[in-house]
């Protein structure tokens, strides 16, 4: 079956946006970013969000979407994101999903559906209250008796998707495990085109990451992680985890040279670029396409542009 969407992915640094943006004024398209960072408001120079100037005219969806206080999820991201993809594709139009975060993208292709969680319940609170007062091993045991599949697959000290998966089992009376199963046996919602960026050599990744996070602080990156502590943002909270915001706090807050902090962004983000390609090379039906030390946009449109049209891709 002909792809209806397309798909850029690859490691953090890796030309995902530049090459999206082109791809999007050759095929008539909008780009759907799938960056779990990205999402957060006021959180743009370390999650390296595009510029109205990168953008080129381009629409851009799923950015600026929640506040950096809100526990943003997977799931509310497929939520979110599907009917944006499908109005694209009603207007005559190509989805372009873009970014590096593997388990949104999966997700939003799978048009996979979540166990659902009624926010205002309570259940989530009296659970983690629970791990606080009788220890996470109580939960444990719990978890071990209605879903012992569950419990093997989560770490023990894994307190976030303990609490989840009780909670959904009771909630709706079936396990995380059997509604996980059922909801991958569906047919995939969206039929994509998946385009892996790369470096053909190692050390050119490693050298763009550097650079980039060098460009991140002179563009006032450690300004905006002060600001967003100021603002109140919990430092333990999901958005403040992000590489690039974590580090930095902590080089603020315990008042370390800045310098440090910056080196540690730079490691943190070779070793998540690692697991990224990781990730993407578990997609056989991906076509990659590794830059040289100078990366060359016309020729990797030109890539993508003949594997677009080879496939039918409108």
């Amino acid at each position: 079956m002909q792809p209806n969407i397309l798909v850029i992915c690859g490691p953090t640094a890796s030309g995902k946006t530049a090459l999206a943006v082109a791809l999007a004024r050759r095929f008539h398209g909008e780009v759907v970013s799938a960056d779990s960072m990205q999402i957060y408001r006021r959180m743009d120079i370390g999650t390296a969000k595009p510029t109205v100037e990168e953008m080129q005219g381009v629409p851009h969806h799923m950015l600026d979407v929640a506040d950096p206080e809100e526990d943003y999820s997977v799931a509310r991201y497929v939520q979110e994101a599907v009917p944006i993809v499908d109005d694209i594709l009603a207007r005559g139009k190509l989805p372009v999903v873009a970014g590096g975060t593997g388990l949104y993208i999966d997700n939003l292709v799978a048009g996979r559906q979540f166990a659902p969680f009624q926010a205002d319940s309570g259940l989530r609170q009296s659970l983690q209250q629970r791990a606080r007062t009788e220890g996470l091993p109580a939960l444990r045991r719990l978890l071990e008796q209605v879903d012992p599949e569950a419990a093997r697959r989560i770490h023990p000290n894994d307190e976030k998707r303990t609490v989840r998966a009780l909670e959904v089992y009771l909630s709706t009376g079936k396990t995380i495990t059997q509604h996980d199963r059922e909801s991958q046996a569906l047919p995939k919602r969206y039929r994509p085109l998946t385009i892996a960026l790369n470096f053909r050599e190692r050390p050119w990744l490693w050298e763009r990451i550097d650079r980039r996070v060098d460009e991140m602080m002179a563009r006032g990156l450690e300004g905006e992680v002060c600001r967003l502590l100021a603002q109140g943002v919990p430092q333990g909270c999901t958005a403040m985890q992000a590489i690039g915001y974590k580090e930095l706090a902590r080089a603020v807050l315990e008042g370390r040279p800045i310098r440090e902090g910056v080196e540690e962004v730079k490691l943190r983000s070779r070793q998540y670029a690692k697991r990224q390609l990781t990730w993407f090379r578990r997609d056989r039906d991906a076509h990659w396409y590794e830059w040289e030390k100078i990366p060359n946009l016309s020729a990797a449109l030109d890539f993508s542009t003949g594997l677009a049209t080879d496939s039918g891709l409108q």
